[in-house]
C-alpha cells in the first residue's frame, strides 16, 4: 500500500524556513504548497525535536510489536490445527 500524505521531513523544511525569517508566501511558492498547508504543518508538528522523535521510536516499536503478535497469533492457529489433526 501507498503512503499518503507527506513525510516528516517534508513538512519540517518549511517551517525550518519559516524560523529563519522568510515570509510564508514565499516559503510556500518556493515548495509547492498551499498557506492552510503550511499552517496545518505547523498545527500537526507540535512539540519540541525530542519530543517528535520520541514519538517516532514508539510508533516503530509498536509495529514492530503488531508484526510479532500477527506471527504468535498464526503460530498458535497452526498449532492448534495439528493438535485437532492428531486427536
Amino acid at each position: 500500500m501507498a503512503k499518503k500524505g507527506h513525510t516528516e521531513e517534508q513538512i519540517l523544511r518549511p517551517l525550518r524556513q519559516a524560523e529563519g525569517g522568510t515570509r510564508v508566501a514565499d516559503i510556500c511558492r518556493e515548495n509547492g504548497i498551499s498557506e492552510a498547508r503550511f499552517t496545518s504543518g505547523r498545527r500537526s508538528i507540535r512539540g519540541s525535536a525530542s519530543e517528535r522523535r520520541e514519538l517516532r521510536q514508539l510508533r516503530e516499536e509498536n509495529s514492530k510489536l503488531d508484526h510479532l503478535v500477527a506471527d504468535l497469533s498464526l503460530n498458535r492457529h497452526i498449532l492448534q490445527e495439528i493438535v485437532q489433526k492428531k486427536l
